[in-house]
């Protein structure tokens, strides 16, 4: 009679814990750690010390005399005559740019979509102007254009004026006479490469079937223009003109190089009264809350150029 006999039992592996999603997610994102503490401490920290100082009365010429205020330096920055003066030249400063240098981007990035010789060259050349460093920028407009006794301007002026018989043209004080166009025209220069470069992309990403569906039905240049590509660039104008704000507002370089906010304030803009009345007034509580304002208007554009660029991330890959 034969026994069966079994073979021993083994024992089994310990179960291995389940992994959640939320575990895979945080292991993705503790590598971004180190990134979001350093933004955290260059950007945040700062801001919150801007604010705090904010609050104060505070004139470093009569450093024992500090207190705290509330939210009477707010009250200041949104009554005082030089803040709204400030204020009035900051919008007409940043809309005359803007408008300006999408109109002319526009008109550049649709000469650039299409293919002649020499377009490689031609697209370098356009965006030189905004790799150029602002206040090197603001220099050569300031002393090689704008100067009176041996700028571009005068002397391209006097050349035209010898040319038809006269001794010599009218000499021009271009910044002294015109400074909030001397301004506005040396920034389109260099904000107009930036809304080419935008306007460009939005060209180049045109359905090439709806193009040549239109010419096949005898549209004409303007009518393809008017229907189909000005509607299709909407979202990138709307992108130009959010970002181009957005940095425009922010402008110190050009105003404080080329006219030093002058004559009598007509150029000067929130960036350099804020420095001027850090640096020469020496009211940091008045400072930091209108820097405060500005930091505040400009998430709120920031927050419109996000949901912009947004729907065109969702716009390219619903195609």
């Amino acid at each position: 009679m034969t026994t069966l006999t079994h073979p021993p039992r083994t024992a089994s592996p310990p179960a291995r814990p389940r992994r959640t999603a939320g575990d895979g997610k945080w292991r993705r994102r503790i590598p971004l750690l180190p990134a979001l503490v350093f933004t955290v401490v260059v950007t945040q920290l700062p801001f919150v010390a801007t604010l705090v100082i904010s609050t104060f009365e505070w004139n470093i010429l009569k450093p024992g005399n500090r207190h705290f205020v509330g939210l009477a330096n707010f009250k200041f920055v949104f009554t005082d005559e030089r803040l709204r003066t400030a204020v009035l030249n900051t919008v007409v400063l940043t809309a005359s740019v803007v408008l300006i240098s999408v109109l002319l981007g526009l008109g550049l990035a649709m000469l650039l979509d299409r293919r002649f010789v020499g377009r490689g060259l031609a697209r370098t050349l356009l965006i030189a102007p905004f790799l150029v460093m602002p206040v090197a920028a603001a220099l050569l407009w300031k002393h090689a254009i704008y100067n009176p006794d041996y700028g571009l301007l005068n002397g391209t002026l006097n050349a035209v004026y010898r040319l038809f018989g006269a001794d010599n043209g009218p000499t021009v004080d271009w910044i002294s006479s015109y400074p909030m166009p001397a301004v506005v025209v040396s920034l389109v220069w260099q904000w107009t490469p930036f809304m080419m470069l935008i306007l460009l992309a939005g060209l180049q990403a045109q359905p090439g079937d709806v193009l040549e569906a239109a010419r096949v039905d005898g549209a004409s240049a303007m009518a393809t223009f008017r229907h189909i590509t000005l509607p299709h660039l909407r979202q990138y104008i709307e992108l130009g003109i959010l970002l181009g704000t957005i940095y425009v507002v922010q402008t110190f370089d050009a105003v404080y190089t080329i006219t030093q906010g002058g004559p009598g304030s007509q150029t000067t803009n929130l960036p350099y009264e804020i420095y001027l009345t850090m640096f020469r007034k020496y009211e940091y509580g008045q400072a930091a809350a209108a820097g405060v304002v500005v930091v505040l208007g400009s998430i709120v554009i920031a927050t419109f150029a996000l949901r912009t660029i947004a729907s065109l991330f969702r716009e390219e890959v619903s195609r």
